[in-house]
């Protein structure tokens, strides 16, 4: 897991909780447990994409040039 032992988990979570508050935790943890759940619904849904063709000035200046 990233090159995370027992010992740096340890660590890590005693700075959370020195910085934050045993009251807070419970608040943090379920606020980015949501945010990673909002994350990955957002990475599976496949993306719509337009792929009509629009018309541009380029495409357009030939057919002006046969008229002439």
């Amino acid at each position: 897991m990233f090159g995370l032992g027992m010992p740096e988990l340890i660590v890590i979570l005693v700075i959370v909780l020195v910085m934050f508050g045993a009251r807070r935790l419970p608040e943090i943890a379920g606020s980015i447990g949501k945010s990673i759940k909002s994350f990955k619904k957002e990475m599976s849904t496949p993306e719509e994409i337009d792929v009509t063709p629009k018309k541009t000035a380029e495409t357009e200046k030939p057919q002006e040039e046969k008229k002439a």
